[in-house]
């Protein structure tokens, strides 16, 4: 605003200050006019300045003073400066007079020809200053100030209204802590830039709850499944130390090292999850899902009969992590199969599809997402397998997930869904190889 009113202020005093001139100009030369008038009656005596008409002069073709206004009487000409050719007037602006140093004036020739020759009249007129008047000037400053303090006013006003609720928001994330994160700042009524700010940091503020309370669980959840084989181990131990004499210690170092077993393997899965957190994967290279499959079935060992149906679908990512996802998936459907594991790759609407089959119990359809949390394990897994970490399946999708895929928990018939058989199906982005020239 400071910028426009100087603009404006500038625009109006030009245009005053160029119609004020033009009208000096035209004043002076009305003035030279009427001074030839008299001329051509032989009425030079009576020459005189009008109002804003500083001084006169009529000089003849010899370049004497014949007539002027009383203050240039027995004057040298104020100035030398005639016409151009073909016109009758011309005005400058001169500064350099030495009659009314050290002011500049604003001077109008006009030519007046005759039979002896051509007649110049000069008129002569203050020039008006840049600002033209300081009432004029004061005026234009007077008005930017208060239009200026108007909108300084308006606009810390309106700023301000806008600007309040971001008060309230910073005012509530201070009391948020890395324990308590159930506060909320509050979402202001207009939909603006605020309004979506605000809804951003409590969606933010959710996702951060909901990761604290991932994690807390997941320390519990961890902390009771490394509690169990570490008890179990003190329990043995203690008792034999009791009766050393009568403890059978081959079987109490076996016993023992199955808890040392347990607490290996979660150890494993803890320091695999944690790397899948922290995004720690291998170099990514175009790795055959169906060639994959078949050389870790060939290299398993199988005491239950596995059917496969493998098709090509290359696909971008780390084979040891692909590899473990296959690993894991394998492992679940051994150990709740009844007597068959199907596995199945194919390439489908630019995925392609890893699908592992049991012939189990199945899981219930409120269970299939359950199953992918960590530490979680269903009564008939734990009677099969003490031993399980419950790790395996939060591995696998993570491991799918970080590959830019999925892993469900389907049911093992597609056209029916019956609590009969699992199926985990991996859906994992294909890697189009450019054709060979």
């Amino acid at each position: 605003m400071t910028l426009l009113c100087a603009g404006f202020s500038a625009l109006i005093l030009t245009s005053v200050h160029t119609e004020r001139t033009t009208e000096r100009s035209r004043r002076s030369h009305d003035a030279n006019m009427r001074a030839i008038a008299l001329l051509a009656r032989g009425e030079l005596a009576s020459v005189h300045a009008e109002p804003g008409v500083a001084a006169l002069q009529m000089i003849d073709p010899a370049g004497r003073v014949v007539a002027a206004s009383p203050n240039m009487r027995e004057r040298p000409p104020m100035t030398t400066f005639v016409p151009r050719e073909g016109r009758l007037g011309r005005t400058e602006t001169l500064c350099d007079m030495p009659v009314f140093a050290p002011d500049c004036m604003l001077v109008s020739a006009t030519l007046a020809p005759r039979r002896d020759g051509d007649w110049i009249g000069y008129a002569a007129a203050p020039v008006y200053p840049w600002y033209v008047s300081g009432r004029l000037l004061g005026g234009a400053l007077t008005g930017s100030a208060l239009l200026i303090g108007f909108t300084a006013a308006g606009a810390y006003r309106i700023v301000g209204r806008a600007l309040r609720p971001v008060g309230t928001i910073r005012a509530q994330l201070s009391k948020i802590t890395s324990t308590d994160l159930g506060h909320r700042v509050p979402v202001p009524g207009p939909r603006d830039e605020i309004h979506d700010l605000a809804r951003a940091v409590n969606e933010t503020l959710d996702l951060l709850e909901a990761a604290l309370q991932r994690e807390r669980r997941f320390t519990s959840d961890a902390s009771h499944d490394l509690r169990s084989p570490i008890t179990a181990m003190r329990a043995q131990m203690e008792e034999a130390l009791l009766h050393p004499d009568e403890a059978d210690w081959p079987v109490t170092f076996a016993t023992t090292l199955d808890s040392l077993q347990r607490l290996q393997a979660i150890a494993a899965d803890l320091l695999t999850l944690s790397r899948l957190d922290a995004r720690c994967a291998g170099a990514r290279k175009p790795v055959d899902v169906s060639d994959l499959v078949a050389r870790e079935l060939d290299h398993r060992l199988q005491p239950l009969t596995i059917t496969r149906d493998l098709a090509p679908a290359v696909v971008l990512g780390d084979r040891i992590g692909l590899i473990r996802l296959l690993t894991n998936l394998l492992d679940n459907a051994e150990r709740h199969a009844a007597s068959t594991v199907a596995v199945s790759v194919r390439a489908e609407d630019g995925q392609a599809v890893l699908a592992v089959r049991d012939d189990g119990p199945g899981i219930p359809a409120e269970e299939r997402e359950r199953v992918f949390q960590r530490f979680v394990r269903r009564d008939d897994a734990r009677a099969k397998d003490p031993s399980g970490t419950g790790l395996g399946l939060p591995i696998a999708r993570q491991i799918a997930e970080q590959h830019g895929g999925t892993l469900t928990a389907e049911a093992a018939e597609a056209a029916e869904d019956t609590e009969r058989g699992a199926c985990f199906v991996a859906r994992i982005p294909l890697c189009h190889i450019p054709a060979a020239p």
